[in-house]
C-alpha cells in the first residue's frame, strides 16, 4: 500500500463515529520526504477546527524548541506530525482533553509508519505518545523518559507535551531545555 493511500483511508476514517462528541475529523500531516516525525498525543480542539496539527501556543512552543518559523514547519516536507490518534478526542469533565483512544494508533500506526522509510528522528511529545512507541522501554513516568534521551538517541527523542500545562514542569526541570531542546 503506498503513502498516498494510508493517507486517504485515515482521513476517510470514522471508526470512532459515535464515540467522540463531535464528527471524527483526523489531522495528520506527512510526506514521502518525511525525515523527522513529530508524534504527539491527539490533536486539540484548536488543531480539530484548522485541520492542521499544531495550529496553536502548544504548536508556537513546540516550533520555538525546534528553532523552527511557523512557515518554515509547515513548509518543509521534511517535517510530519502524525500523534498517537488523529482525531481530538474531546474535553474531560475536569479540563484538559480525554486521553487519545488506544484505537486509533492500533488501527493506524503500523500501517502509516511503514510508508515512511526515510524517517531518521521521531520526537514522542508527552506520555501517551511515549508509553506507545516505547512499550517496556519506557521509564515510569515521562519526566524519568525524557530524563533518559540518551538511551533513545540518535532515531528517538521523548519530550514533554509542549502544552501551557506543562509549564510547571518545565520550571521544575531546567535540564530539559538546557541539555535535550539543543540536541
Amino acid at each position: 500500500m503506498s503513502l498516498e493511500a494510508v493517507l486517504t483511508d485515515i482521513r476517510a476514517c470514522r471508526a470512532c463515529l459515535g464515540q467522540l462528541p463531535h464528527t471524527p475529523r483526523p489531522v495528520v500531516r506527512v510526506f514521502p520526504e518525511t525525515r523527522l516525525l513529530i508524534c504527539g498525543q491527539a490533536p486539540g480542539r484548536r488543531v480539530h477546527e484548522s485541520g492542521l496539527p499544531f495550529t496553536d501556543p502548544s504548536g508556537d512552543r513546540l516550533r520555538d524548541w525546534m528553532g523552527v518559523d511557523y512557515d518554515t514547519f509547515y513548509a518543509d516536507h521534511r517535517l510530519g506530525v502524525a500523534a498517537q490518534a488523529f482525531c481530538y478526542p474531546g474535553t474531560a469533565l475536569k479540563g484538559g482533553d480525554y486521553p487519545p483512544p488506544r484505537r486509533c494508533a492500533e488501527l493506524w500506526r503500523p500501517r502509516l509508519l511503514a510508508e515512511l522509510p526515510k524517517v531518521e528522528l521521531t520526537l514522542l511529545v508527552g506520555g501517551y505518545a511515549q508509553v506507545w512507541a516505547l512499550g517496556d522501554r519506557a521509564k515510569a513516568n515521562m519526566t524519568e523518559t525524557v530524563r533518559a534521551w540518551r538511551d533513545y538517541a540518535p532515531d528517538i527523542l521523548p519530550m514533554p507535551h509542549p502544552s501551557w500545562r506543562n509549564t510547571a514542569w518545565l520550571r521544575r526541570n531546567p535540564w530539559f531545555e538546557a541539555e535535550v531542546v539543543p540536541y
